[in-house]
């Protein structure tokens, strides 16, 4: 059995799981498996107070305004903690819901702000009368094209460099031509739907990363991923044709965390 464990949390499965979050999961799970790589996953629940240094890599998804609003009253009782944890850089994938409460607040269209975790500059609002923005999404990225669904009311506004620059969607504010955040090992991201299951190459970019944190060696043997890159190529085919599909050439797998 392989030396290597990789210790993942699943933050509140219980509430922040509407975009198929168990699925991003159950794709880092068996990645590493098929590599002969221990992997524990820690559900954390509402009831349950998060332990930042037993991880190595944290997953927070999206849920409902109502939900999303118990979470960020909850978590901000844990802010400063998450704050260390990432400038020491803790890997945090946060999709949708869980993506705006790294900020510091998520201004609902009634004009109440919802504390977010206040971790990184940035900040949401959904400004009344504004249309939601949804639709299929795609991105080039430092991981290659991400691409996946969008659906969000929110206008994200931040500071810090983007996860990439949009080939066609929306993004974080359906303005700025660019989707998502990358701070440290921290990403957020509005593509859920579901977005490692589609993007087995950013799939690999975190769990390689996630591995150099724990102390492990990020290198990652290359799987045979000749099924997932031909239903990418075929969406973009069917879904997005106005997206030039060369961009999909250079998918591979096999990667460090020192690329990108």
């Amino acid at each position: 059995m392989s030396q290597r464990t990789l210790n993942i949390a699943h933050l509140y499965p219980d509430l922040l799981n509407l975009y198929a979050d168990r699925g991003n999961i159950l794709t880092l799970v068996q990645r590493l498996r098929w590599r002969g790589i221990d992997v524990t996953v820690t559900e954390v629940t509402h009831r349950d107070t998060p332990r930042l240094s037993a991880y190595d890599l944290v997953l927070l998804g999206g849920g409902s305004d109502r939900e999303q609003e118990i979470v960020g009253e909850y978590l901000y009782k844990f802010h400063e903690d998450f704050r260390q944890a990432i400038e020491n850089g803790l890997p945090v994938l946060a999709i949708c819901g869980g993506y705006q409460l790294l900020g510091a607040y998520y201004q609902l269209p009634n004009g109440q702000k919802v504390a977010g975790l206040d971790v990184l500059d940035l900040y949401t609002s959904a400004g009344t009368g504004l249309p939601r923005l949804i639709g299929n999404v795609a991105i080039d990225s430092p991981y290659g094209v991400i691409m996946g669904f969008e659906n969000h009311g929110g206008r994200t506004i931040h500071h810090h460099d983007p996860l990439g620059k949009i080939l066609q969607g929306h993004g974080n504010d359906g303005e700025s031509g660019f989707e998502g955040v990358h701070y440290k090992n921290v990403w957020g991201t509005y593509i859920h739907g579901p977005l490692l299951p589609k993007n087995p190459g950013f799939a690999d970019a975190v769990l390689a990363t996630a591995l150099e944190y724990a102390g492990q060696p990020a290198t990652l043997e290359p799987l045979d991923d000749h099924v997932e890159q031909n239903a990418r190529r075929a969406f973009l085919a069917r879904r997005m044709p106005e997206v030039d599909i060369r961009l999909l050439e250079g998918d591979s797998n096999g990667v460090t965390a020192e690329t990108p």
